[in-house]
């Protein structure tokens, strides 16, 4: 009797220990890799920071960087959860490679200039940046492509493209340019250090941001889970506090 009582115990302890706590799935580790612009490093960082704390248990890593090469480390193979992209051409690269399904549009984001407080040059807008030393985003990422059109219309050509949004703030911060090409989100977060500027062209040019849990995600649940509250209240909340507009 007392080692069916053991056997017993034992058993009810494995099946407890199956199931796991605070959301994180049964035979995962608990973590949820998520590749999202680089655009997004503020508003994900909180909104990782939330999930967690109502998530016991769970991870979220990030990899921030440009939607362009995001899309081509998942369409290569590489393991992740979530891909949110700061543009729905690279999220339809990885769709159409098999890599995800059905990506929902959580945020938009429109383009401005930036330039030092105080806004020196006295920049008005795209037109005043002739005679000025300005940075923009390589046109293969999504800012660049944004600002692509405007520019060409205008006749304008920046001294230096950057690889992403936030290199092309960082060129302005650091007082190697006069003005940067960048979206509003990120003037918002280097408030106190830069002015944005709005121009007309740039609502052209508004970009969609689409995410969606990947395919062959690792944690498969959590993937889902994270990707449903990006699109839910709270997170939404954290997107219009940084300045991204309603999907």
């Amino acid at each position: 009797m007392r080692a069916k009582g053991i056997l017993a115990a034992a058993a009810a302890f494995v099946s407890l220990a199956a199931c796991g706590t605070g959301g994180a799935e049964a035979g995962s580790d608990g973590t949820v890799t998520v590749l999202a612009a680089a655009s997004l490093t503020e508003a994900f960082t909180e909104i990782g920071s939330q999930f967690e704390t109502e998530h016991e248990g769970v991870t979220v890593e990030f990899n921030f960087a440009a939607s362009s090469d995001l899309a081509a480390q998942i369409t290569e193979g590489a393991p992740a959860d979530v891909f949110a992209s700061a543009d729905e051409s690279n999220m339809d690269k990885v769709v159409a490679a098999g890599a995800a399904a059905a990506p929902d549009t959580f945020a938009r984001n429109q383009l401005v200039i930036a330039v030092p407080a105080g806004n020196p040059e006295g920049v008005t807008g795209l037109a005043d940046l002739a005679g000025l030393d300005f940075a923009a985003c390589a046109e293969e990422v999504p800012c660049g492509a944004a600002a692509q059109t405007a520019l060409q219309d205008a006749g304008l050509a920046p001294v230096t493209y950057e690889a992403d949004v936030k290199s092309t703030l960082q060129k302005l911060l650091l007082g190697e340019v006069d003005a940067a090409l960048v979206y509003r989100t990120d003037a918002i977060a280097a408030e106190g250090e830069v002015d944005a500027v709005d121009f007309p062209e740039s609502a052209a040019t508004v970009n969609a941001y689409p995410i969606a849990a990947l395919e062959d995600a690792p944690n498969p649940d959590l993937a889902a889970e994270f990707a449903a509250y990006v699109l839910a209240d709270d997170a939404q909340a954290i997107l219009r506090a940084a300045g991204f507009q309603a999907p």
